[in-house]
């Protein structure tokens, strides 16, 4: 019998250098989009999506992740006596969001690692890997529901991809693989290539920070050799799972932004302050008098 995916690893460890000075003191994780941190938008997709166990793996001075999950019984009572008690269901609304647990990662060994340090707490079965930096915007169905449901019907991993430009296709992994006949959306994998060259590049689907993974990965991140940089790699960890079994990619409906660099980070603040009632109107007027 198929066991539910009900567990999330959000790997939360990275030093954020591309933020700096912001990131100096604040976890790039906790960068608001609007009015939201990074992670947050992460963790409400996991929680649409039917996950029940929220895994953050966590690095130095990363506290303030774990004080934003928690209660804060100061402010509440703060915010009661000045009787602004929507303020206070609002702060609730994101501690009752879902059962979060944390483990750090000592040493930044790379996105492999990350996942690898979560595996007592994942136990044997099927997971879910989300990347807080990949902030995607699904309306009509979360984009971790869709891969899922992917898993449920099939049985195999599943990777989340997109399409991009081939001009930037140099910092994605890429995948080669053959379309499914029955929905265009999925491929079955075949290679998985690590940052090519646009010239070597084996299609335009690019690997996105969504996984939906079987708990024998474990034994390949735990066998995987160091890259060069001294890093242990989801993708070679996942090219080593792929001669074992059927691996698939999903290209996901839904508006992907790097919120881990400066310009997708800012259309991701803009775009989504659009779609609000509160700040939509008023931001729309404010771009139309720049006369862009």
């Amino acid at each position: 019998m198929l066991r539910k995916v009900r567990k999330v690893v959000i790997p939360a460890a990275g030093l954020g250098t591309r933020f700096l000075p912001a990131t100096k003191a604040m976890p790039k994780e906790m960068l608001c989009v609007v009015d939201k941190p990074i992670i947050q938008y992460a963790v409400e997709e996991a929680v649409a999506s039917g996950i029940e166990h929220i895994i953050i793996v966590t690095g130095r001075s990363k506290s303030s992740m774990e004080d934003h999950f928690d209660i804060a019984f100061e402010l509440e009572a703060t915010l009661r006596e000045r009787g602004k008690l929507d303020l206070v269901r609002e702060a609730r609304k994101v501690s009752d969001l879902a059962s979060v647990s944390y483990i750090r990662q000592k040493e930044p060994l790379g996105l492999g690692h990350a996942v690898l340090a979560a595996r007592d707490l994942v136990g044997d079965a099927p997971f879910a890997v989300m990347l807080p930096d990949d902030l995607i915007d699904s309306p009509r169905k979360a984009a971790l529901r869709q891969m899922i449901e992917v898993f449920e019907r099939t049985g195999d991993p599943v990777i989340a991809l997109l399409k991009v430009a081939l001009k930037d296709i140099s910092a994605y992994g890429v995948i080669k693989g053959e379309q499914d006949a029955k929905d265009p959306r999925i491929y079955v994998l075949q290679e998985l290539v690590e940052k090519p060259k646009m010239e070597d590049a084996p299609s335009d689907l690019a690997i996105m920070g969504r996984y939906i993974l079987t708990p024998d990965i474990f034994e390949d991140l735990a066998t995987t050799a160091r890259d060069k940089g001294g890093e242990i790699q989801l993708t070679n960890g996942l090219r080593a799972l792929s001669t074992r079994r059927r691996l698939l990619g999903y290209e996901f409906e839904g508006m992907r932004y790097d919120a881990g660099q400066k310009l997708g980070f800012l259309k991701a603040t803009v775009d989504l302050a659009l779609q609000r009632d509160d700040l939509g109107p008023a931001l729309r007027e404010h771009l139309k008098s720049l006369g862009l």
